[in-house]
């Protein structure tokens, strides 16, 4: 009788579940609440990520190590240039600072040889939305009659004339010698004479009420005939009118010829920025209004939208870096 083999039941069953090996006479043990099974898995797969993080880190011969700030110093430069590139198109396309080199603005503007000249705001949006009127100071590029020919088919040296341009970009030098500073007097199909018996001049027969002239050592205007302004063209006077070079002084008797064309206006000039002891808005009061000054507000009126403005500019600018912290880090979360 052939005795059976005795076997190993553990060594000849095949491997299964710890699951499927367990007695099935043990007591059932307690359910888990997935609740509580979500927060070991989360924490079992937190330690694990945190492990494979930190093994990543530690491995690669080094290559996960963060990378060394940029020094301060070395920044600088760089910001530097991008904010002198900025600055540079803002005052390109926006707004430009200019420098008044002489003195046939006065009061209104302050300009002489060897003095502190006063450096005005330009504003160059404005007439692309509105059209000049009388009264406002304006930056202008002189037609051929003011300029003369030689100076307008002038071949100057290339370099000098870009550090000129980059020097009065930014008012650290007078503006070219086409670029004049005057304040409008009458507009396309306006006529305008001097004088009336007051010495005050006519536009449309009407006498203006000037209250920025500035008539040095009290002489009297020079007269002169009367002129029709062409259509699209305006007429130039200085406020320091016995010493300005204006429309007057480049007029060709029975012409026009000393009015200037809209389209060679650069852009309305809107406040004194330099030097800190001239700071004011510029008055720009209709002449040919007699309720001008009544109608109009004060100059520290005038320039309380730009002092809210540079008031709230700090607080917007802050509010505006939490929003976009806030989101970055929301889009951050949801990744």
């Amino acid at each position: 009788m052939v005795e059976p083999v005795p076997s190993n039941a553990s060594e000849d069953e095949p491997e299964r579940p710890d699951e499927e090996r367990k007695n099935p006479f043990d007591k059932p043990a307690d359910p888990v609440d997935p609740a509580d099974r979500g927060d070991g898995a989360s924490a079992e797969h937190g330690h694990t990520g945190a492990g494979e993080k930190a093994q990543a880190a530690g491995g690669g011969g080094g290559r996960g190590k963060a990378k060394k700030q940029r020094s301060f110093w070395k920044e600088l430069p760089i910001l530097i240039g991008i904010a002198l590139v900025l600055a540079f198109l803002i005052q390109q396309f926006l707004a430009r600072v200019y420098m008044i080199p002489s003195g046939s603005m006065e009061e209104t503007l302050h300009g002489c040889p060897g003095c502190t000249p006063d450096r005005i705001l330009v504003d160059k949006l404005v007439y692309d939305f509105s059209e000049p009127e009388p009264g406002e100071v304006v930056v202008f590029r002189g037609p051929d009659s003011w300029v003369g020919g030689q100076l307008a088919e002038d071949d100057s040296n290339a370099v000098a004339d870009f550090f000129q341009m980059v020097g009065s970009a930014f008012g650290l030098a007078p503006p070219d010698e086409r670029d004049f500073v005057k304040r409008i007097i009458a507009t396309g199909g306006q006529t305008v004479e001097c004088c009336d018996d007051e010495n005050r001049v006519l536009v449309d027969g009407k006498p203006l009420d000037e209250p920025y002239l500035h008539l040095e050592g009290a002489r009297p205007q020079a007269p002169f005939p009367k002129v029709t302004v062409p259509e699209g063209y305006v007429w130039m006077m200085g406020d320091n009118r016995n010493n300005s070079a204006d429309s007057r002084a480049h007029n060709e008797e029975g012409t026009a010829s000393g009015a200037v064309p809209e389209d060679n206006i650069i852009g309305k000039a809107r406040l004194i920025v330099l030097p800190p002891s001239r700071w004011d808005v510029i008055s720009a009061p209709n002449p040919q209004e007699s309720t001008a000054n009544a109608m109009s507000a004060p100059a520290w009126q005038q320039g309380l939208p730009l002092g809210v403005g540079v008031v709230a500019a700090w607080p917007v600018l802050k509010i505006g870096r939490r929003i976009s912290s806030a989101v970055g880090g929301a889009v951050r979360r949801g990744r």
